[in-house]
């Protein structure tokens, strides 16, 4: 079932209309997206902190809350400032595992207004290969609304 990321899009304008504080923003997104996306596991965000990232709002199990450049899939989007996109996770060197039951993963980098990497969107999904380029392509546009919102 793919989903539909133009009305995702539009719930999340709906959303964040009128507020400019990242963390409701943040939290608001993660929970549409738990609540929209099919096969997934985990949603959310980790924050730019002093040269690593920070775990911010969620939804899903309990997940690692510092992450270095550079280490994992989060770590490595942020680092190489690119959308991570892996299909099997046990195949990606590094990869930190906060929740076991995850196979495949997705993770898109947002800028701030000066386009440095501030935080990163994470989908985890227990299914192996679950995340596509049409998924890519919807949510990078998805993160674009959050970043025009508060970044």
């Amino acid at each position: 079932m793919a989903a539909d990321y133009e009305l995702l899009c539009s719930m999340l304008s709906s959303l964040t209309l009128n507020e400019r504080h990242p963390v409701p923003n943040m939290a608001n997104a993660s929970a549409l997206l738990w609540q929209e996306l099919p096969d997934i596991n985990w949603a959310g965000f980790y924050t730019m902190e002093e040269g690593y990232l920070l775990l911010g709002p969620f939804q899903g199990k309990p997940a690692c809350i510092r992450i270095p450049l550079g280490k994992g899939v989060c770590g490595t989007a942020a680092e190489k400032n690119k959308t991570q996109l892996v299909k099997d996770v046990h195949q990606f060197k590094g990869h930190i595992a906060c929740d076991s039951a995850s196979n495949s993963e997705i993770v898109i980098p947002l800028h701030d207004k000066d386009k440095k990497v501030c935080a990163v969107l994470d989908i985890d999904s227990p299914l192996t290969g679950r995340f596509t380029d049409e998924d890519k392509a919807g949510l990078e546009k998805f993160a674009h609304i959050l970043e025009k919102a508060c970044m």
